[in-house]
């Protein structure tokens, strides 16, 4: 098995060239254009090859990576894994909970959606563009999910989700089976790793993820894995860029 990476050069609609130029040989860059109405629907677009990569790289027996710009595109990744017929539990590691609807979010931020939108909550228009069915909230873990708006914090709580403390916790509340790992670099202590459209204060340092990262790489059960990038235009010293892309490629062994 080997691994095959798709990058997608956006934060939503907003093109981030730096991730395509960052494409190695032989990787998939997805810049398939944005058609059809609303913001979604455009999205879509996007998320759609991912599912189509993501499946055929399964069935060739090969393991899905996917770099975005944005934690959206894990719905392509997600769709792709079902249509495969895998269904994992899902690792989501990122400093926020992504768990907001239109009714929790303050800010209406549809990058603060898709974790909901993956288990079956609030918008569904992209998950049902990608053919995706609701993922069982029982099989979610959101590991230091450290900034959380109140209504999405309600809305966790009452979910079957397995809400890790902490990410040195995480090894310990996994439970059996194939895993889809999720890596939102601004789970990086923003002290660290600033360059992100949203930091947080706090978190873990870029050596305990890695740490983390390379014991669950070692299980030998992360059957797809993708990471939301950092923003390269507040990255002037290259620092977030190579901490990010070092975890991750710590977590893929």
């Amino acid at each position: 098995m080997q691994d095959r990476t798709i990058v997608t050069p956006y934060f939503l609609e907003r093109p981030v060239p730096q991730l395509a130029d960052m494409a190695e040989p032989g990787w998939m860059v997805n810049d398939p254009g944005f058609s059809g109405d609303g913001e979604q629907v455009r999205l879509a677009s996007t998320h759609r090859p991912i599912a189509d990569f993501v499946a055929d790289t399964l069935s060739a027996g090969d393991r899905p990576v996917s770099i975005a710009g944005d934690c959206c595109s894990t719905i392509g990744v997600m769709a792709g894994l079902q249509r495969a017929g895998v269904e994992p539990t899902l690792v989501w590691i990122d400093a926020h909970g992504d768990f907001n609807t239109w009714e929790t979010s303050p800010s209406g931020f549809l990058g603060g959606m898709p974790l909901a939108m993956i288990v079956g909550l609030g918008e569904q228009t992209m998950p049902r563009s990608v053919g995706l069915t609701p993922h069982a909230t029982s099989k979610v873990l959101l590991s230091d999910g450290r900034d959380l708006d109140p209504g999405e914090a309600d809305l966790l709580n009452g979910s079957d989700v397995i809400v890790v403390p902490g990410l040195n916790d995480l090894m310990g509340m996994l439970p059996d089976g194939p895993l889809y790992v999720h890596f939102d670099a601004d789970v990086i202590d923003a002290r660290e790793a600033p360059a992100h459209n949203y930091p947080v204060p706090g978190g873990p340092s870029s050596q305990q993820v890695q740490n983390v990262f390379a014991r669950l790489g070692s299980t030998g059960r992360v059957v797809a894995a993708s990471m939301s990038a950092w923003n390269p235009d507040f990255d002037q010293d290259g620092r977030t860029g190579a901490l990010s892309m070092a975890s991750f490629r710590t977590l893929l062994g």
